[in-house]
């Protein structure tokens, strides 16, 4: 792998500005805001990780992005084109924004290959002969070769994740949208998947916003780690990862990884007891 690999701001597609985005849930009763004026910028083809407390707003701003959710206020906009603002409350959801969720979103009655051509067919774009040859490319720079007849019971939790990420990169998506794609995994497949996913990105260069809960998680894999304030969301800090791509796990136990994992974990803890007294008072 060539060592020179980073995110580069002019690599091509998917540059996010977020501009003072308030969003506010049932404004004319409770009146919950979300959102409070939250300004995020996202370089193209950089890994921007998302992390903050339970409930803290950082789904919903993910679902503003995706055009799932308006905004009340402030602006989204993708290569310089806007997604939603002023006259426009909500994005119109697109193949350049591609969602992968939680809990997964694999058609069950289809096996791998016709999972990964979906999206394509259903697009139009392209013939099924070239479709059926992208399918195998990719599934071949992302170790997935030999699976293609599987159903997706057939697979352990990490190879689905696997094919649902290359499923979404099927679509040529400017941005891939992560919602705490691994949280179910084990530590040990967790660490497995996140060198699949850089190793996917090396090949893709997409960017990559992408939600956890998990620090070292966010650490290994991001160009910068957002850390959000309890609720509403916005941030409260915005590291930069001055760790060189590409990075094996070797990577956790280097001193400026420590020194990075300390200083989140201070003004995470400091949001998350926020977020649980605020709750003690609702409660």
């Amino acid at each position: 792998m060539n060592e020179s690999i980073k995110a580069n701001p002019n690599m091509g597609r998917g540059q996010i500005s977020i501009d003072n985005v308030v969003k506010i849930y049932d404004p004319d009763g409770a009146a919950v805001m979300a959102v409070d004026h939250c300004s995020l910028e996202i370089a193209a083809g950089e890994i921007c990780m998302i992390v903050g407390p339970s409930g803290c707003g950082k789904t919903t701003l993910l679902n503003a992005i995706a055009g799932f959710h308006s905004i009340n206020s402030g602006s989204i906009t993708m290569d310089g084109q806007m997604l939603c603002g002023p006259g426009k409350p909500q994005a119109t959801p697109g193949s350049d924004r591609i969602v992968v969720f939680q809990n997964g979103a694999l058609f069950p009655w289809k096996n791998v290959l016709d999972n990964m051509m979906f999206g394509p067919v259903m697009a139009g774009k392209m013939g099924i002969k070239e479709i059926k040859e992208k399918a195998f490319s990719m599934m071949a720079d992302a170790g997935l070769s030999g699976t293609e007849n599987n159903f997706p019971g057939e697979l352990s939790s990490g190879v689905r994740r696997r094919v649902e990420i290359v499923r979404a990169l099927m679509n040529d998506p400017s941005v891939l949208l992560l919602d705490e794609p691994y949280r179910a995994l084990d530590s040990l497949t967790k660490s497995v998947m996140h060198e699949a996913l850089l190793d996917i990105y090396y090949k893709n260069k997409v960017t990559i916003f992408f939600i956890t809960h998990d620090l070292q998680e966010a650490l290994f894999l991001g160009n910068k780690v957002a850390i959000m304030t309890s609720r509403p969301c916005k941030p409260k800090k915005v590291l930069t990862v001055d760790i060189p791509y590409p990075r094996s796990y070797r990577v956790v136990t280097d001193q400026r990884f420590r020194d990075l994992m300390e200083e989140t974990s201070e003004l995470v803890h400091e949001e998350a007891k926020k977020s649980f007294a605020a709750g003690e008072r609702e409660g």
